[in-house]
């Protein structure tokens, strides 16, 4: 089975690549870059692992003998569902694979903002670390003590919701219902926004939830709250953003995903000192590829024995 994995890979990934063609699976990687190589292997892919670059109806045109996009996390926001079953192309996900290590990196965004890591680490190298004004001691907070408001709970706001609730956190959440299985106080959105001083989005990119952070809610917020965003970028209003956290109405924000990416260097959040900011790293750690892999693999074999496949979404 010929696969096209549209991602760049370094030797501990293209290593482990390499020991699938034992199972009949030639996985041939191609970064998202490289569109003149991409075109050239979709064509004859049966597979495609697909991971942010946008899958449009032109590449599933040009690719006759495709019959699964398998999506490598878990938002298929990217691919052209309706193309695809046009098609007759599975679309599947996996939920759960990179679950851990965007609760993790979540942490440490609401971390590095309250404590304002990334200005210490400069200051730090530059000599500075030791003179640092006296006025920001009361910019530097904890964990502790804070309501956090969960926007979504899915499998990363369950894995991350009791870690911070052990840190002494007070939890509540906002989801499409309340969840019978969730001990954690249930918010309607206008409620979640006024408790919360820390608000960490954990929902997919729907026709609902597309600027659900937007400049009315983000007047709604508590003044001086947090804004932590590893989920996607079109959730927020980003020039409404930017502006709440030059009036200091919003004290900080960690954000690992933008409406448009690769982000532009033009885009004003990226010059702020009250912004950290990571290249939609969150899901990336060598757990997660693992994990994927297995996925990804297994629905390979699926296929080409005609069972039915895991986390099909058309």
């Amino acid at each position: 089975m010929r696969v096209v994995f549209h991602y760049d890979c370094g030797d501990w990934l293209a290593e482990r690549l390499a020991q699938l063609k034992a199972h009949g699976i030639e996985v041939l990687p191609c970064p998202e870059a490289d569109d003149v190589r991409f075109a050239e292997l979709i064509a004859g892919a049966d597979v495609l692992w697909h991971v942010l670059k946008p899958v449009t109806a032109s590449h599933i045109a040009s690719a006759p003998n495709l019959r699964l996009i398998q999506k490598i996390g878990v938002g298929v926001n990217t691919i052209d569902l309706e193309a695809a079953e046009a098609n007759d192309i599975a679309v599947c996900n996996m939920p759960g694979t990179n679950a851990r290590a965007v609760a993790e990196m979540t942490l440490g965004l609401m971390l590095s903002v309250s404590r304002r890591l990334p200005l210490f680490d400069r200051w730090t190298r530059y000599g500075k670390g030791w003179g640092w004004p006296a006025e920001l001691q009361g910019n530097l907070g904890e964990i502790a003590g804070k309501t956090i408001g969960l926007a979504g709970f899915g499998d990363v706001a369950r894995t991350l919701a009791p870690v911070l609730l052990a840190m002494g956190a007070k939890i509540i959440y906002t989801a499409t219902e309340k969840k019978d299985d969730v001990a954690y106080p249930f918010k309607e959105k206008q409620e979640l926004l006024r408790e919360a001083d820390i608000l960490s989005l954990h929902m997919p990119l729907t026709d609902e939830t597309n600027q659900w952070l937007d400049r009315d809610a983000l007047g709604q917020m508590k003044p001086g709250a947090i804004v932590i965003n590893t989920a996607r970028g079109e959730l927020v209003d980003e020039a409404a953003l930017a502006a709440a956290l030059n009036m200091g109405h919003i004290s900080g924000a960690g954000l690992d995903v933008f409406s448009r990416e690769p982000v532009d260097a033009e885009n004003p959040l990226v010059h702020l000192e009250n912004v950290v900011t990571t290249p939609h790293v969150a899901w990336i750690t060598t757990g997660t590829l693992a994990r994927s892999l297995a996925v990804a693999a297994d629905n390979c074999r699926r296929l080409g024995a005609g069972e039915e496949l895991m986390h099909r979404v058309v």
